[in-house]
């Protein structure tokens, strides 16, 4: 199912929060009024390419709350499972100390709300949703299980949102933060190519 330009589904479900307390009321809408949101789904803890993603994340933590961007990942393991793996070192297979929110999604109603669920397997695929203020999905991608995602990419394409909003301009292939864009029409198409 594709969510672009449509309203992100909510939910409200057990969460780690960053300070590493459990609560069982965390209402997704509710957390990330008035911020961008970067929600993403990963299959399951202790695994292999999902702790090179969410300690990617965690790497770039600041650039993303630069931008007033929540940070928000969802699996199917319990909220005990995330502590544990959050518990145990990285050399050891652990993820470390996250400073943003790991839900739980132990029934599957979130992946399945968002349609990322695995077809055979009951697991998410690895989706990752931009969601702007205005609870508007943005941006989705997702990626097969073996494939690990562009966490600079992600960046990258929230500094295209809201150049845009800001400035109407559109961003060209490749763009990065501090390059040409175009404004929208046959004439700054030209301009741009010029």
């Amino acid at each position: 199912m594709n969510l672009i330009s449509q309203i992100a589904p909510n939910f409200v479900t057990s969460a780690l929060l960053k300070d590493g307390n459990i609560i069982n009321d965390f209402n997704f809408r509710k957390s990330t009024r008035k911020k961008m949101v970067v929600l993403f789904f990963w299959p399951m803890d202790f695994t292999f390419v999902c702790p090179t993603e969410i300690i990617a994340l965690n790497q770039l933590y600041n650039e993303f709350k630069k931008r007033n961007t929540k940070i928000i990942g969802v699996s199917r393991d319990s909220v005990f499972v995330h502590q544990a793996w959050q518990n145990l070192p990285i050399k050891q297979g652990g993820i470390g100390k996250i400073k943003y929110t790991l839900v739980s999604d132990i029934k599957g109603d979130i992946q399945n709300a968002y349609d990322v669920a695995h077809p055979t397997l009951g697991i998410a695929l690895r989706a990752s949703f931009i969601i702007d203020e205005n609870n508007i999905v943005r941006h989705q991608v997702i990626n097969d299980l073996p494939i690990g995602r562009n966490i600079s990419d992600m960046v990258r394409t929230i500094d295209a949102i809201k150049l845009h909003e800001k400035y109407g301009e559109v961003c060209p292939a490749n763009w990065k933060n501090g390059e040409k864009t175009i404004h929208p029409s046959k004439k700054g198409l030209i301009e741009y190519y010029q």
